[in-house]
Formats: structure tokens, C-alpha cells, sequence
């Protein structure tokens, strides 16, 4: 009778983490991404803790300084420190991409989650919604979206959390199919647990795995292009530090001042690539429901 009795294992909280930590420890490039995104966290929360300046301060007198002691990206053509502004735009950029993720991931999970538990024709309908959105490119959609709300970061989040939601929901869809088939879900059958229980109680959780791996995979995508949204002027204002704006900002002077627009795309980049290894090693270190 114990097979009927089978729920979703799992290895205690203490031993998940010493895993974790021994994982992380082993591989040098998965610590850096670690300690990076931790960095780039403390500089979203409390920027005070990096520098002490003011990120719209101008200074007639430093204008286009290159990198050096006082100035470790240098200073824009207002005399404006760029790092400064540099740490002060993590916020922004973060801000958006969280809640890009976010909208895409409830949103998608919850279409993906349906058309898998229902199946027939509200399957079959639901996921021509989502080849239809997956056929237009994702710039476009987003382009279309920011034109019908307007301008703005939080515009932006919008727009790229609702182009994701097709590619969550598909995720989600086939994760649901995939999990309902298990041998411990036919188990539950036979233990004569009804159909509600077994979808939330065994379906969802081993199914959500997936879509939280790829979610925060995804975060890393969404900063990307949060910044190549704000890069075409479609994010704040200036002279808010926003990651891309900076960039955009420093295009102008890039044959001579190169370190405008390099250092602020440098962060990005190692954000980027920080955030996803990590997404990598969640999904590689996903463990079986039953091992």
C-alpha cells in the first residue's frame, strides 16, 4: 500500500542547502554570478552603499572626464559621475525587469495551467492564442504595446511581461501533461484522491519547477531588453539613471568618450550572463519528484 501513499519527495531544507552551497562552491563561475547578482542587488535596494554623490549633481568643471580615482567610469558631458549614476540606474532597470517577469509568469502559468488540466477544445483554443503570439517577433508586440499605453519603465515592464506570457503558457502547458502522466499521480488515482486534489496537490508543484527555472532565466532577457527599449527612447525620461538610457546617452561621444556608453553596457552584460547561469543551474539542479 506504500505506493499509493506516494507524495512528492524531496530532500529535507538543511540537505538542500549544504547541496547548494557544495554546487556553488565547485564551480567558480557560478560563485562570481552569485556574488555579482548580489552586488547589483545591494546597489538596486541601498545605492549609498556604493557612492555618496547625487546621480543628477552636474559639475561645469568635470565635464567628459575619463575614468580614473575620483570618476571610476568617468563623467558625462554635464559633469555628471557616471558610475554614480550607474549604480543608481540598477534600480530602475531591476524594477522593470522584475515585474516584467512576474506578469508574464502569472499570467502564462495561468493560461498554460488551464488548457493543460482542461485539455479538448479549451486547449485547443487557448493554444492557437499562443502560436499566434509566438509567430509575431517579440519586439514588435512590445513595440505595439508601449505605442497604446505611452512611454515609460513601467510601460515597458508591461509590454515585455505580456509578450512573455505566450512562452510561459506553453511551458506551463506541457509541463502539466507531462506530470499528469507520472506514476505517482496514478497512484493518487488509485489512493481515490479526486481530480482537484492530485492538480494541486502533485500537478502544479512538480510542473512549476520548470517555470520558475525558466523565469529566472528569463529576468536576465528582461533586463536586456528593458535597456534596449529605454536605449531607442522609450523608457524614462533623462535625465533619470536607467541602464540603457545611459548608454543611449553616451552613443554620441562613443569615438572619443568610449567609456559612456562601454561601462554602463558592460554592466548589463555581466548581469545578464550573472543572472543567466544561475537560471542554468536551477534547471540543471531541478530533482526528480521521486528520487
Amino acid at each position: 500500500m506504500a505506493i499509493l501513499e506516494l507524495e512528492t519527495l524531496a530532500p529535507g531544507p538543511s540537505r538542500a542547502l549544504r547541496g547548494w552551497a557544495a554546487g556553488v562552491l565547485r564551480s567558480p563561475a557560478l560563485l562570481a554570478s552569485y556574488l555579482w547578482v548580489i552586488v547589483i542587488l545591494l546597489a538596486a535596494i541601498h545605492p549609498g552603499l556604493f557612492v555618496s554623490g547625487d546621480p543628477l549633481q552636474q559639475d561645469a568643471s568635470s565635464m567628459l572626464v575619463q575614468p580614473g580615482a575620483h570618476h571610476l567610469f568617468g563623467t558625462d558631458d554635464f559633469g555628471r559621475d557616471q558610475f554614480t549614476r550607474t549604480v543608481y540606474g540598477a534600480r530602475l532597470s531591476l524594477q522593470a525587469a522584475v515585474v516584467a517577469v512576474l506578469i508574464g509568469l502569472i499570467s502564462g502559468s495561468l493560461l498554460g495551467l488551464i488548457a493543460g488540466a482542461l485539455r479538448g477544445a479549451v486547449d485547443s483554443v487557448l493554444m492557437r492564442v499562443v502560436d499566434i503570439m509566438l509567430a509575431v517577433p517579440s519586439l514588435i508586440v512590445s513595440l505595439a504595446i508601449i505605442s497604446a499605453l505611452g512611454r515609460g519603465t513601467l510601460n515597458i515592464a508591461v509590454a515585455i511581461g505580456i509578450n512573455s506570457t505566450a512562452g510561459f503558457a506553453r511551458l506551463m502547458r506541457a509541463e502539466v501533461l507531462k506530470v499528469s502522466n507520472a506514476k505517482y499521480v496514478e497512484a493518487s488515482v488509485f489512493a481515490g484522491h479526486g481530480y482537484v486534489y492530485r492538480l494541486f496537490r502533485h500537478v502544479v508543484p512538480n510542473a512549476s519547477r520548470s517555470v520558475l527555472a525558466a523565469a529566472t532565466m528569463d529576468i536576465g532577457t528582461a533586463i536586456l531588453t528593458v535597456a534596449a527599449l529605454s536605449f531607442l527612447g522609450l523608457g524614462a525620461p533623462p535625465p533619470t539613471p536607467e541602464w540603457g538610457l545611459l548608454v543611449a546617452a553616451g552613443r554620441t561621444f562613443i569615438g572619443v568618450q568610449w567609456w559612456l556608453s562601454l561601462l554602463p553596457g558592460l554592466v548589463i552584460v555581466l548581469t545578464v550572463l550573472a543572472v543567466y547561469r544561475i537560471g542554468r543551474s536551477f534547471n540543471r539542479g531541478r530533482t526528480s519528484v521521486i528520487a
